[in-house]
């Protein structure tokens, strides 16, 4: 079968597209006939080398897929050869980037069955992380203002749509480029952070902050006042200690996003009831997937991109 994995940590001229066996699925696990990975900039955290998460090399990127089971492990229940599902995959294993992959029987739900099979790997980890971010870690509230700061990626726009069916009031943050899919997303307040200063621009406190952005430290601390007494700050932004204020009791919590299947499962049924949409701003053939890594490490990419083998 075909895989692009890399044999050490690196740029992504270590990236390879080659031949390697099909892997066979053990006891509790299945195999899946890709039908697409997802790009995340995580992938190429590992494969350079600066994000702690240890992998076996070689390594297939590519913990997001789709795809149709077609072989199970010993003791599977609940799974059957010929279901299409989606899988946010151990990371420190091998990924989707590849014809086949290996998924353990309990990181696999039913797919999504209003989208394209292939579009339907663009939504695992992201919107988990949404997910863990507004619900678990911001303890967020019906009723209650969130103000997200970089809401116009792809983590942000989920975020968005959670919020306001959880029925928060959602003040965001975007570029000019990205506020018509903010406001299509249902943001109640959008800020053009191009143009506004954010400490001026926001009328009254909130109770949850959630940063999705790179932004300086000092200024990460400064918006920290935006937060009402007993709030939280709330970041995916690992590299760097999220703000609280303890006099304040203002929480300070780091995401790093967790698999959960049964979360999984209802973020999929909310796809198929139209209220989670999913977003897919791009789609590469496997082949092109170290030209998009060499992309990245020029600069973020834009949107979600899936790569599809060929």
């Amino acid at each position: 079968m075909k895989a692009v994995r890399f044999h050490q940590v690196g740029g992504p001229e270590v990236l390879r597209a080659e031949e390697i066996e099909k892997p066979e699925p053990r006891a509790g696990q299945v195999r899946l006939r890709v039908a697409a990975s997802a790009f995340s900039a995580a992938d190429a955290g590992m494969r350079g080398g600066f994000l702690p998460i240890p992998v076996v090399l070689p390594h297939v990127p590519g913990y997001d897929v789709s795809g149709v089971v077609d072989a199970l492990g010993d003791g599977v229940e609940g799974v059957a050869v010929g279901d299409a599902v989606i899988a946010f995959l151990p990371m420190e294993r091998d990924g989707g980037a590849a014809d086949y992959v290996i998924a353990p029987a309990e990181a696999v739900v039913a797919a999504p069955t209003s989208i394209p099979l292939t579009d339907a790997a663009a939504l695992p980890s992201v919107a988990l992380t949404a997910w863990q971010a507004l619900f678990d870690d911001g303890r967020l509230e019906a009723g209650q203002r969130l103000l997200i700061v970089g809401a116009g990626g792809v983590v942000g726009k989920y975020a968005v749509q959670l919020a306001k069916r959880a029925g928060v009031h959602v003040i965001a943050t975007a570029s000019p480029r990205s506020i018509d899919a903010v406001r299509a997303a249902g943001a109640d307040e959008i800020v053009d952070h191009t143009a506004a200063d954010l400490l001026t621009a926001v009328d009254g406190q909130v109770d949850v902050l959630l940063n999705l952005s790179p932004i300086d430290p000092e200024r990460f601390a400064a918006l920290v006042a935006l937060v009402r007494d007993g709030g939280a700050v709330v970041s995916t932004t690992a590299f760097m200690a999220t703000p609280g204020d303890a006099d304040r009791d203002v929480r300070a919590a780091t995401v790093f996003v967790l698999p959960n299947r049964e979360r999984l499962a209802a973020l999929v049924a909310l796809v198929d009831s139209g209220e989670l949409t999913v977003e897919v701003t791009r789609r590469i053939p496997l082949a092109e997937l170290p030209a998009l890594h060499a992309e990245a490490a020029e600069g973020p990419v834009s949107g979600k991109v899936i790569v599809l083998p060929e």
